[in-house]
């Protein structure tokens, strides 16, 4: 059971629709239109992705009015990205190909 609750929350990071969302939201909470918009995707698969990313707390929701504004969790979701940008900086940017 572990091993399929870590796939999944990596599986998050690998599709390339769903990290879009992710950095998307490095700058602030947004509405599904704005996301959609951002990342030049489908409302409906933007909705579907992120159901997704909810499932595993990688983003906090809260409703505003009739709109739902999405956000990293800033707990956890944003000190790992920016974990990663070091690492990709200091030892990827050289080529990751090796």
């Amino acid at each position: 059971m572990k091993n399929k609750s870590y796939n999944n929350f990596f599986a998050n990071f690998s599709s390339s629709s769903k990290f879009d969302i992710i950095m998307a939201l490095r700058a602030g909470p947004l509405n599904v239109t704005e996301i959609a918009r951002r990342i030049g995707g489908e409302q409906s698969a933007v909705s579907h992705n992120l159901a997704h990313l909810n499932m595993c707390c990688i983003l906090n929701v809260r409703q505003d009015g009739k709109q739902r504004l999405y956000s990293l969790n800033r707990e956890t979701v944003i000190p790992m990205i920016e974990t990663v940008e070091r690492h990709v900086k200091r030892h990827c940017l050289r080529g990751c190909n090796r």
